[in-house]
């Protein structure tokens, strides 16, 4: 009996053990979980700003070919006038 005993108690005492690490493997994979989700949050963030500066740029060149295209066909007008004169 004792040693029926003594074999119980070492069993649970591995299985308290072996639980303790998997606690402890959990809180590490949770851990690096969170590490992750917020490097994935500020690349969001980043992404978001470089899109919105982007558009903003779009927006620029935009309103600069609006005035640049027209400006050149008179450009051109002016010298086939200069030329087949």
């Amino acid at each position: 009996m004792p040693d029926e005993r003594d074999e119980l108690i070492s069993l649970l005492r591995q299985i308290r053990d072996n639980q303790e690490k998997q606690l402890a493997q959990q809180r590490e994979m949770v851990d690096l979980y969170r590490r992750q989700y917020e490097r994935a949050e500020k690349l969001q963030e980043r992404a978001e700003s470089l899109q919105a500066r982007s558009a903003g740029m779009i927006t620029a060149a935009r309103k600069v070919l609006f005035i640049v295209i027209p400006i050149i066909f008179l450009l051109i007008v002016y010298v086939s006038i200069l030329l087949f004169r």
